[in-house]
């Protein structure tokens, strides 16, 4: 099938394009994150470790992670402060371990200075996360999670499988009552939430921000939203969902 321009923009839900790759320009009160290029990404200098990549995509570039020792880490939370949000990004799972904390962000504690704890998954922070569960490395389900003051929830669904090795467009949004996930613009769950927001702090790519359950995959773009949008405004992957050239691991450099 060929690509065009025009069926580009018009997968990405009509929004105008801000750059080549085909990504969507953002609305006054939103924020996107292009992940193109290493050096600056939402107008951000990361801090890269590992050696994540820049590889080509039918629409542009996206940032590839080995699921080892890849990961990007921002002094930025971009979320702070949001009563309501959409929080979308778009990537692809190869496969890899189990349990894949991909994209995180967290508050950082005024009186310690601390985003997370040095192990472990129980953090006390206020925190987002986009979590995948791989199945038998050819299937793969959405963990969306976020965890404050009085609420700590997951919309993880064991049923709702989705086949590795293909790009997909998640979200997790929230009215002021219902907190939700969708894969593809289809609602996975939804649960009722007591939602606070949370304060400034920091985020990862491809890994928790303490470096526990590395992603494998690729990120295409990630846009934040403070309000709660309908899965029609979502961003979506602008052509049928194509193949990745294999599913191993990229070894560490």
């Amino acid at each position: 099938m060929k690509i065009s321009r025009r069926s580009v923009t018009q997968g990405f839900g009509g929004l105008l394009c801000s750059t080549v790759t085909g990504l969507p320009a953002q609305a006054a009160d939103q924020a996107v994150w292009t992940f193109d290029k290493l050096d600056s990404i939402g107008g951000l200098k990361p801090r890269v470790e590992g050696h994540p990549q820049a590889i080509s995509t039918p629409w542009g570039k996206a940032i590839e992670f080995n699921g080892v020792d890849d990961a990007l880490f921002f002094d930025q939370h971009p979320m702070a402060g949001f009563a309501n949000f959409t929080f979308e990004a778009i990537f692809r799972p190869d496969g890899g371990d189990a349990s894949q904390r991909w994209f995180h962000m967290a508050e950082v504690d005024p009186k310690t200075g601390m985003d997370s704890l040095p192990t472990g998954t129980q953090d006390p922070n206020p925190r987002f996360t986009f979590e995948l569960r791989v199945v038998n490395q050819d299937q793969w389900y959405l963990d969306a999670f976020t965890s404050g003051p009085g609420y700590n929830k997951p919309l993880q669904f064991a049923d709702k499988l989705h086949p590795i090795g293909h790009w997909y467009a998640v979200a997790q949004s929230y009215d002021g009552t219902a907190y939700r996930s969708f894969v593809d613009g289809v609602l996975q769950g939804e649960a009722p939430l007591v939602f606070k927001p949370q304060g400034p702090g920091h985020a990862s790519v491809g890994t928790r921000i303490n470096r526990l359950n590395y992603f494998r995959g690729a990120v295409m773009m990630a846009r934040f939203t403070p309000r709660s949008l309908a899965p029609e405004e979502f961003v979506k992957v602008p052509t049928p969902v194509q193949p990745a050239r294999g599913n191993r691991p990229r070894p560490p450099n």
